[in-house]
């Protein structure tokens, strides 16, 4: 996968724009940490950006203009990006730490809709990461963030799959990747 992301071309200014997309649970986050290291392990300078640092139970896509204004127009710009982090207290969210993105040869955006349609002339790839057993998926989701979060989440399962189905995300991706391994998590 690194190198058809180097043999792509930059199409966010002089970024390579990568979207690592998929379900909840189905090891988005897992596969862009690897991504990053095995770049970052050629010399290549990359950043990540997941979509949790934007998506509450409420606005699971609206925030999109955010990561827009933040990060994706300055980087096309050659400028640092910044934006405020989504956090959690007590299970709900506020507004948290700045997070600033030096301008990288590759950003990876990972998260449920990083892939969307507007973002897709910039994109010089798109990874859509998928397990399609639901359950598991659900399973591994409320092991990561809790049992208290299963209603949410379930909810949250529902709404991906009307966003995929109007979206149409895995019909323009460029890279199917299976679900990591438990051993990689």
């Amino acid at each position: 996968m690194a190198d058809a992301v180097l043999a792509a071309p930059a199409r966010l200014g002089g970024v390579r724009l990568v979207a690592v997309d998929g379900p909840s649970g189905s090891g988005k986050s897992t596969f862009a940490e690897l991504l990053r290291a095995r770049l970052a392990a050629r010399g290549v300078r990359t950043a990540v950006v997941g979509t949790d640092d934007f998506a509450t139970w409420d606005e699971p896509v609206s925030w999109w203009h955010r990561l827009v204004d933040g990060v994706l127009d300055p980087l096309a710009a050659g400028l640092p990006g910044r934006y405020r982090r989504v956090e959690w207290h007590a299970g709900e969210p506020r507004v948290g730490a700045e997070v600033r993105v030096a301008v990288p040869e590759v950003l990876v955006v990972e998260g449920f809709s990083a892939g969307r349609a507007s973002i897709r002339p910039h994109l010089s790839a798109l990874c859509w990461v998928a397990d399609p057993d639901p359950e598991s998926r659900l399973e591994r989701a409320v092991a990561r963030d809790g049992e208290d979060t299963r209603p949410h989440l379930t909810a949250w399962q529902r709404f991906e799959r009307g966003w995929y189905a109007v979206d149409h995300t895995t019909g323009y991706a460029t890279h199917y990747i299976p679900t990591p391994s438990p051993a990689a998590y």
